[in-house]
């Protein structure tokens, strides 16, 4: 388990690649995406701190997986997620929509709808002066969730929709995914001084033992090649690329 401190959020590494984002103001917190109990409960515990929250992105067992004992230990815990999987995420007890603004810890919270890697998958974005994205797997650093249920049209119009956020927006994904989209991204475009940079910025930080997320929106704009696709037919000459390539 590896933490790392970004403002007021923690990062939990578990599983492979996947990082379980946990946000605290005082003695709250909110669990973005849980894919397991145990590392989550750890920290909770060891720092007194009180679970306000659960937000969950998508049905994926890797984001929800550790949900439903988080909910038995803490039965008073809001499990917000769309109202299009109350099936697949039947334990949810605050289901929103597309645009609808939430508090949470004091703070407004707007749902945005980003399909495409499912066929109900939000974000959950906090404006103001430092803004915030929890984006699970729509977008990764360098890369893009695959499309497993949606529509290439579909993830094209989501990257669309977080390109229209503030460029200073601060990124959290929820897997640790960058060195190899970055790595594909240069068989692509090998003389693209951006992602060559990039990859060095990227390589440090794993040698330190370090995340390589959150990430900056204005700075993924200028090296992730699915965000700088021109039009839909190179986004999905892009993603069918990707999906092919080891």
């Amino acid at each position: 388990m590896e933490l790392n401190k970004a403002r007021n959020i923690i990062g939990l590494r578990v599983l492979n690649d996947n990082v379980i984002w946990l946000w605290v103001k005082d003695k709250s917190v909110v669990v973005v995406d849980p894919s397991v109990y145990e590392p989550v409960m750890r920290y909770i515990e060891e720092n007194n701190f009180h679970l306000k929250a659960i937000l969950q992105t998508h049905h994926h067992s890797d984001h929800i997986g550790g949900t439903k004992s988080l909910i038995k230990k803490w039965p008073n815990v809001k499990v917000i997620a769309s109202s299009k999987e109350k099936k697949r995420i039947p334990f949810q007890n605050v289901s929103v929509e597309d645009g609808e603004i939430l508090n949470i810890l004091g703070e407004e919270v707007k749902i945005i709808e980003v399909l495409g890697h499912t066929s109900s998958h939000i974000a959950f974005f906090l404006n103001g002066e430092n803004p915030v994205l929890f984006i699970g797997d729509t977008l990764f650093s360098g890369g893009c969730g695959r499309i497993f249920e949606g529509t290439y049209q579909q993830m094209y119009s989501s990257l669309e929709r977080i390109k229209s956020l503030p460029n200073n927006t601060l990124i959290y994904c929820a897997h640790e995914y960058t060195k190899g989209n970055i790595l594909w991204a240069l068989n692509l475009k090998p003389k693209d001084q951006d992602i060559k940079n990039k990859l060095s910025e990227v390589e440090k930080k794993l040698s330190l033992n370090e995340l390589t997320i959150p990430f900056l929106l204005d700075e993924e704009m200028k090296i992730n090649l699915f965000l700088r696709a021109k039009n839909l037919e190179e986004f999905t000459f892009l993603r069918a690329n990707k999906d092919l390539w080891v």
